[in-house]
């Protein structure tokens, strides 16, 4: 009788002993093909992005990563002809090597790219062809980016170092929590929303006790209509409450069931000072826009609302 082979570890596991050896927030991921100086063609790799750094897995299910490409004092991104239809090839120039990228679509690639130039630049790339909702992803992404670097500084360079062994403190300090977080009451937020329509229309906010949250959104153009939605710890977990609870790893996620569920419909509530990335993304969420309904949930009480699937697409 053959031994049976032990069970794969759930994708939950596997992102939390990630986290425990990179001590980095994860910001995108996805397949890549990479060739390094010292490689002679390309390697194909689970690729993560966290913070400045590539890590690189042999597969998706694998917890420790095989190499890894500090990009934080990239020169410059590079793209390169490919005659192969429906791939993506760019350059990383780095002070000390070159490094040739190769994606398994065209729209991954300037997933990467957006999201590489956002992390090294300090700023999103306005000349990236990206969808209204990974636009707005790439600037929660560059917020996280600049309140890391903060606090890293903050941090001595000897904790820093022990790269195997991250503190819990340490790790929270990298993931703060969503930038359509405030905390404000419910009264609160419906002002912030209505009185600021352009930076967004939806926020977190804690809820009425000290554990859950609550999302507060605003919709409608001519009869805006506001509508609130109720987030529970559950565990490490946080679940939706709706006609059909969903339940999600962590508030990131939370925010990002939002949108696609909305398809872009809803935006994060977001302050920046970046009038002209602003108006970028007003003009980009005018394109294509479509109304979706949001129906009440019967049984909440308060009126908590819930969205109705069959109306909005994933």
């Amino acid at each position: 009788m053959m031994d049976k082979k032990p069970p794969k570890p759930a994708p939950r596991r596997i992102f939390q002993e990630r986290l425990k050896i990179t001590a980095l927030p994860l910001y995108f991921e996805g397949f890549l093909l990479v060739k390094r100086s010292e490689y002679q063609e390309y390697k194909h790799y689970w690729t993560e992005l966290r913070g400045t750094t590539l890590f690189f897995y042999s597969d998706k299910k694998s917890p420790t990563y095989v190499d890894k490409l500090d990009i934080i004092d990239l020169t410059c991104l590079t793209d390169q002809n490919s005659t192969e239809k429906n791939c993506a090839k760019f350059t990383l120039v780095l002070p000390k090597e070159e490094v040739q990228l190769k994606t398994e679509n065209t729209e991954s690639g300037e997933e990467w790219r957006g999201f590489i130039l956002t992390v090294t630049e300090l700023s999103v790339p306005l000349h990236v062809s990206l969808l209204p909702g990974q636009v707005i992803r790439l600037q929660e992404v560059l917020e996280r980016e600049k309140r890391r670097r903060i606090e890293t500084e903050r941090i001595p360079s000897s904790a820093i170092e022990k790269e195997q062994e991250p503190t819990e403190d340490y790790v929270d300090v990298l993931n703060p929590m969503p930038v359509c977080f405030y905390a404000v009451s419910r009264k609160e937020a419906i002002e912030m929303l209505e009185k600021n329509p352009s930076l967004g229309n939806m926020i977190l906010r804690p809820g009425s006790d000290s554990k859950n949250y609550s999302i507060t959104i605003r919709q409608g153009i001519d009869m805006p209509r506001i509508k609130h939605y109720k987030v529970m710890s559950v565990g490490k977990n946080y679940t939706i409450e709706l006609e059909k609870p969903v339940t999600l790893p962590n508030l990131f996620s939370v925010i990002d069931y939002f949108m696609k569920e909305t398809r872009g419909n809803l935006r994060p509530f977001i302050y920046s000072t970046d009038e002209r990335l602003g108006m970028f993304f007003t003009s980009l969420l005018c394109q294509g826009k479509q109304n979706k309904t949001i129906t009440p949930c019967p049984h909440s009480h308060p009126p908590y609302m819930i969205c109705n699937t069959s109306q909005v697409g994933m």
